[in-house]
């Protein structure tokens, strides 16, 4: 995806799921390039599911992003949440149950590396043993999207905590990690 909007948003490498280190920046840039690179990657019906997904994710980042609220734009966020689960939900029923992912390289050769790290702590003081099969040739684990975290769980309180403290951008967690 070439840069675009005066710099707005920067030029992404080849493959943005092996990006390191993302910042905040970054996942925005990836969620407003997102609507055009992905139409119609998808066959009929999981492309309309996808689209209306990432349209809801755009339009709740930037409602929830702005530095001054109104009574009409928390309505709009509250509403915005209720349509984005919904549509999560929809798309978790529907198109992952049709579509098989796996873990990428890069997270298999991390799998792969913990997995021989446990087994080396289980044996005593011997010398660690050399792996039956090579990292490259280990298999992915099979991977589905998982909305039973906290991340998407806290999505619900944006509007009150809005409400109670401010716009997201004026205040951090360093009270609450000190």
């Amino acid at each position: 995806m070439p840069s675009f909007g005066n710099g707005t948003i920067r030029r992404f490498g080849l493959n943005a799921s092996e990006f390191k280190r993302k910042a905040a920046r970054d996942y925005e840039d990836l969620l407003q390039c997102a609507i055009p690179a992905f139409d119609g990657l998808i066959p009929a019906p999981h492309n309309e599911i996808v689209m209306k997904l990432l349209k809801l994710c755009a339009e709740w980042h930037a409602l929830a992003k702005l530095h001054m609220h109104t009574d009409l734009t928390l309505e709009l966020l509250e509403e915005t949440t209720t349509a984005m689960a919904t549509q999560f939900r929809l798309f978790l029923e529907q198109t992952c149950a049709q579509v098989v992912t796996f873990e990428l390289p890069k997270e298999a050769e991390a799998h792969h590396k913990r997995e021989q790290s446990q087994k080396d702590k289980g044996q005593s003081n011997s010398c660690p043993r050399l792996s039956i099969r090579p990292h490259k040739c280990s298999p992915s684990q099979r991977k589905t999207l998982n909305i039973n975290t906290y991340k998407y769980h806290a999505l619900g309180d944006y509007v009150f905590t809005i409400k109670k403290f401010g716009t997201t951008d004026s205040f951090n967690s360093d009270i609450v990690s000190r």
